[in-house]
């Protein structure tokens, strides 16, 4: 399974580009909004890649992110959804503006991509609204990781112990992806926040997906 390729853009078509992986070409097709963001011939690109196998075809599909890639797995798995329409929809919202879309049940957002008619726009949406937070999750920055004590340094000294928690206190950093995930959603910064709170409070050992599932829950409108 090819799963990334990176190398010299040979070609841009309306929907495809050449890609020069070692003096091997790589015909890799993308949506409209990666090939707007990929670099102009002769530049060096790297895509995250998904390959479609049929009896009689071999095609390449590129992402510019992993989000974007799980998106298009996620897609293509709801029936009518084949990769060309996958595409469409993520040209015309991003992997940002799916989650988003159905996230909140916004089938009319999914519609608006080129070739989704409203039934399987609202079908895209009942099937996969329950996927969208972990793939927001993965949008998310890792938290970093600490450097390495330097080479023949003096180790400092143990802390006194501490008195161990009644419960798993609630990462700080799955709190603050699971906030940033609602924030690029559209809702405000205080009321995204004082849901995540809630969230984090009713299940402290919640990772930043199930924060963001528990916090949309709690942002739906009610009735």
């Amino acid at each position: 399974m090819i799963g990334r390729l990176a190398g010299r853009v040979d070609w841009r078509g309306p929907d495809h580009v050449l890609l020069d992986v070692g003096g091997v070409g790589y015909i890799v097709h993308v949506s409209d909004r990666t090939l707007a963001a990929l670099p102009a011939v002769g530049g060096h690109a790297a895509l995250y890649t998904d390959l479609l196998v049929r009896e009689d075809l071999l095609q390449l599909f590129g992402f510019s992110t992993l989000q974007e890639k799980e998106w298009h797995r996620l897609l293509t798995s709801v029936q009518g959804i084949g990769a060309r329409a996958s595409l469409a929809i993520l040209g015309a919202l991003g992997p940002d503006g799916v989650s988003r879309a159905i996230a909140l049940g916004d089938w009319a957002a999914v519609k608006a991509a080129p070739g989704v008619g409203p039934k399987l726009a609202q079908r895209v949406v009942n099937e996969l609204k329950g996927r969208a937070a972990e793939v927001m999750a993965m949008g998310t920055a890792p938290a970093p990781v600490a450097a390495p004590a330097t080479e023949g340094a003096a180790p400092a000294p143990a802390p006194p112990p501490a008195p161990a928690p009644a419960a798993p206190p609630q990462t700080a950093s799955a709190q603050a992806d699971a906030l940033s995930a609602l924030v690029n959603l559209g809702y405000a910064q205080g009321e995204a926040a004082a849901a995540v709170a809630q969230a984090a409070s009713e299940t402290p050992e919640a990772d930043a997906s199930a924060l963001i599932r528990a916090a949309l829950k709690a942002l739906a409108p009610k009735g």
